[in-house]
């Protein structure tokens, strides 16, 4: 089995878009907009097929995120290197983006940092 993709509706569909291809090097498909609904979306294509579907459509309802409640909390991404980790970090950080934790070895033995990435969205980066 093979999750297909994974996604999100978002607030600001172009901001969300490039802070992917930026940061995570994503490729992303043309927009879809959908005129009666007012519903838009992209596809976004990682390097190993992973995709994330961001989307927005009128009168999203917005809460206030928490680090620790139930439901879906957090994307990862693998680096394949410690180096890499504390490179995007430390890049992330100087660019506005709040580390939330790390870069740092977990208890169960993952090297990894999470950002609170844009909308209170928490990404996590690891080796």
């Amino acid at each position: 089995m093979h999750i297909e993709h994974v996604a999100m509706f978002v607030n600001d569909l172009e901001k969300t878009r490039e802070f992917f291809v930026k940061y995570f090097n994503a490729i992303s498909n043309e927009k879809y907009h959908n005129k009666e609904t007012g519903f838009s979306s992209y596809f976004l294509s990682f390097d190993d097929g992973a995709r994330l579907e961001i989307m927005n459509k009128p009168d999203l309802s917005d809460r206030e995120k928490q680090l620790v409640e139930t439901g879906y909390i957090h994307i990862a991404f693998r680096l394949g290197s410690k180096e890499a980790v504390d490179v995007l970090t430390d890049r992330l950080k100087r660019d506005g983006y709040p580390v939330v934790s790390g870069p740092r070895t977990t208890g169960d033995g993952y090297y990894e940092s999470c950002i609170m990435g844009d909308e209170g969205n928490q990404i996590e980066i690891t080796v």
